[in-house]
């Protein structure tokens, strides 16, 4: 990402979703690297409640940061505290190297967008976004060319006169964002920008989002609850859970290495099972479980036989057959308990011989093919490649 703002009229090439970032583009793997945003040892307590625990986490210029994580898990608080909206009651919030302990709300070079989005409803679109401006005491002629470049940008150059309740969702919610941005803001942060949207016009505005934060060079920090926004939308993903970070990792690193049962769990749908070491070798592990027997998986240095670790493994890796397959994959039987198809591919729930449901997904993409149906005896099997081994 260019880490200076261009001029938002010229196009930019578009990070593919969720795709690993070329090197260059990763700052965060670079040790010498200057963070943007750093945040050290932050707590914030509400009386006897700790709603963010000694969160400590470095954000780099021009990156789109999520932060992912259910309801009361301390994301907002950490965001309203970035935003000078609550002090943290420990710790230290840098942006741009500038301590911003003292710094009021109006005085940072942030700014904020809100799901409510907000709107002047009295106001036409032109003045909402221009509104900013003019309290500053800019002229109205400076103020309406940056807004004419600003609706440019979002697409919204036909609806200038209009008022909110004249535009649809997807519109009023570029309103807000234009309106954020146009003051030109260091940082923009989002708090679930997209949640008042419905599933298929999120979908598109996620790209939207993605486009516009690159054509700018601003840094974005996204606070979302939905997996699939955030999988989709950001360059990082910090996850939390009870007022801490459990993992902080590009989109693919997230969901492939996850670093605990709980951020497995919570990104996409995964089958955990508890099981011993039973084999330790730099080529190979293996691991007794109760509900798949002995399973070979990918080596974990620093594991010793009879230790206790979890076994995740994500639906869409596991292959599903009439017949034994050949080869040396993991293989257990089963019976099909439960289909949904959902046209692109079809969810499975295979009960195994201990009772235990294994997930499984599989692509339709053969249209004449004679689909696997309710209780049909199946085999599932996995390669060692497909196993993800969790210690915690």
């Amino acid at each position: 990402m260019n880490p200076q703002a261009p001029d938002p009229l010229l196009p930019v090439a578009a990070r593919p979703a969720g795709a690993p970032l070329a090197a260059e583009a990763c700052p965060w793997t670079d040790p010498a690297a200057r963070p943007f945003i750093a945040i050290r040892h932050v707590t914030k307590r509400f009386g006897d409640f700790t709603a963010v625990n000694d969160v400590s986490l470095n954000i780099y210029r021009g990156e789109l940061f999520c932060l992912l994580g259910g309801s009361g898990c301390g994301k907002s608080t950490l965001l309203r505290m970035l935003a000078g909206f609550e002090k943290p009651t420990e710790g230290q919030i840098l942006l741009d190297g500038q301590d911003m302990a003292h710094v009021p709300p109006d005085r940072r070079p942030t700014n904020m967008m809100f799901q409510s989005y907000a709107l002047f409803p009295h106001m036409t679109v032109e003045k909402n976004v221009a509104y900013g401006l003019l309290r500053e005491g800019k002229s109205k002629a400076e103020a309406y060319a940056r807004v004419a470049e600003m609706l440019k940008l979002v697409k919204l150059e036909p609806f200038a006169r209009r008022k909110p309740h004249q535009l649809s969702g997807g519109q009023r919610q570029r309103v807000a964002l234009a309106r954020a941005l146009i003051k030109q803001p260091k940082l923009l942060l989002l708090d679930e920008p997209l949640g008042a949207l419905d599933k298929k016009l999120r979908e598109e505005t996620q790209f939207e989002l993605i486009r516009i934060q690159e054509t700018l060079g601003v840094t974005f920090i996204v606070v979302t609850h939905d997996q699939d926004e955030a999988m989709t939308l950001a360059t990082r993903i910090g996850v939390m859970d009870d007022g801490v970070i459990r993992q902080v990792g590009e989109p693919h690193q997230i969901y492939e290495e996850p670093a605990s049962r709980y951020v497995a769990d919570f990104i996409g749908t995964v089958n955990l099972f508890e099981g011993q070491v039973a084999m330790a070798a730099p080529d190979m592990m293996r691991v007794d479980t109760p509900a798949l027997g002995a399973v070979n998986t990918r080596p974990v240095p620093g594991l010793t036989r009879g230790q206790t670790v979890w076994l995740a493994i994500r639906p869409e890796r596991i292959g599903l057959s009439r017949e034994r397959p050949a080869g040396d994959a993991n293989t257990v039987q089963g019976v099909v308990d439960d289909v949904a198809y959902r046209g692109h591919m079809s969810s499975y729930r295979v009960r195994l011989a201990g009772g235990q449901m294994l997930r499984v997904t599989q692509s339709n993409l053969d249209r004449d093919a004679d689909p696997i149906s309710w209780d049909e005896p199946v085999f599932a099997s996995f390669s060692p490649a497909a196993t993800r081994v969790l210690t915690e």
